[in-house]
C-alpha cells in the first residue's frame, strides 16, 4: 500500500511540475512576444526622425503627372502633324515649280518671281507657326511642372503637419538612405486620394 501511495504521490507531483512549467513556458512565451513588441517600437521610434520619398516613382504614379505627360504628349503630337503639314505644302509647291521651270512653263519672268515669293511666304508662314507651336509647348511643359511640383510639395506639407518629422528627403539627393524611411508610397496614395477627389 505504500508503494502504491509512493507512486501515485511521484505521479501527482509530476503531473504538478508539468503544470507549472507549462505555465512557465506560456508565461515567457509572452513575456517573449511582449519583449519583441517593445523592441520592434523602439526600433521604430529608434529611426532617424526623417524620410525619403522618390520623386521618379511619385512622377511615375501620380494621376496629376500622369495626366499632364498625356497632354504634353498629345500636344507633341498635333506639333509634330503641323510640321508635316508644312513641310507637305512647301515640297508641293517646290516640285510645282521644279516641274514649271523644266517644261518652260513660265511665260515670264515675273511669273517665275510670283512663284518664288509664294514660297518664300509659305516658309516665313511655316516658321512662324511652328515657332508659335514650340513656345506654347515649352510654356505648357513648364507650367504642367511647376503645378505638379507645387502640388507635390504642398502634399507633403500637409503631411508632414500630421507626421511630424525633421525633414523629407529627395532619394535622388542621397547616396544611400535605409529603405525602411522609404514613405513614398504612401505620398503616393495620398496625392492620388486628394487629386481624385478634386477631379
Amino acid at each position: 500500500m505504500k508503494k502504491f501511495f509512493s507512486i501515485k504521490s511521484l505521479l501527482a507531483l509530476t503531473i504538478c511540475l508539468v503544470t507549472i512549467s507549462c505555465g512557465k513556458n506560456e508565461n515567457s512565451q509572452e513575456a517573449t512576444n511582449a519583449k519583441i513588441s517593445s523592441m520592434i517600437a523602439r526600433s521604430d521610434s529608434l529611426l532617424p526622425n526623417y524620410r525619403y520619398v522618390d520623386l521618379d516613382s511619385i512622377l511615375s504614379s501620380y494621376n496629376l503627372a500622369k495626366d499632364y505627360n498625356e497632354e504634353m504628349l498629345r500636344m507633341q503630337s498635333n506639333m509634330q502633324n503641323e510640321v508635316k503639314r508644312h513641310e507637305n505644302s512647301l515640297q508641293s509647291l517646290a516640285t510645282t515649280m521644279q516641274n514649271k521651270l523644266q517644261n518652260n512653263g513660265y511665260l515670264s519672268e515675273a511669273s517665275l518671281q510670283a512663284d518664288q515669293q509664294q514660297y518664300a511666304d509659305m516658309q516665313n508662314k511655316a516658321q512662324r507657326a511652328v515657332a508659335a507651336l514650340q513656345s506654347n509647348f515649352e510654356n505648357t511643359a513648364l507650367m504642367a511642372q511647376k503645378t505638379v511640383n507645387d502640388s507635390i510639395v504642398a502634399y507633403i506639407q500637409e503631411y508632414n503637419m500630421k507626421k511630424g518629422y525633421d525633414a523629407i528627403f529627395f532619394k535622388a539627393a542621397t547616396l544611400y538612405i535605409n529603405p525602411a524611411l522609404d514613405i513614398t508610397a504612401e505620398v503616393i496614395e495620398g496625392l492620388n486620394a486628394r487629386y481624385n477627389k478634386v477631379k
